[in-house]
C-alpha cells in the first residue's frame, strides 16, 4: 500500500514536471558532459527524444516516455553497456 502511495504520488511530480519543463526554455547546447551534441537531438522535445529512442530500440510506443525516471537512467545505461560491448564503443 506504502509503495503504491509513494509510487502515485512520484507519477504526479513527474507529470507536474514535465509539464513546467515545456514551458522552459532549454538551451541548444553543442555539447553536454563533453559529448556533442547532433543538431537534430538539440531541437527535439523531450517527448520527440522519448519516441527516438523507443523507435531507435523497438520499443512500445510511450513506454520509454512512462518509465519513471530511475528506470530510464538504468535502461539508459544498459542500452549504453550493450552498444559498447557490441560495437566497440566508450
Amino acid at each position: 500500500m506504502k509503495q503504491r502511495f509513494i509510487a502515485f504520488l512520484i507519477d504526479i511530480m513527474g507529470r507536474v514536471y514535465v509539464f513546467l519543463d515545456s514551458m522552459l526554455e532549454h538551451p541548444r547546447v553543442s555539447r553536454i558532459l563533453g559529448v556533442s551534441i547532433d543538431e537534430d537531438f538539440r531541437s527535439m522535445t523531450r517527448q520527440e527524444l522519448c519516441n527516438h529512442i523507443e523507435k531507435r530500440f523497438d520499443l512500445d510506443h510511450d513506454s520509454f516516455w512512462n518509465l519513471q525516471s530511475t528506470s530510464k537512467i538504468r535502461l539508459g545505461c544498459q542500452l549504453a553497456r550493450n552498444l559498447r560491448d557490441k560495437e566497440g564503443l566508450l
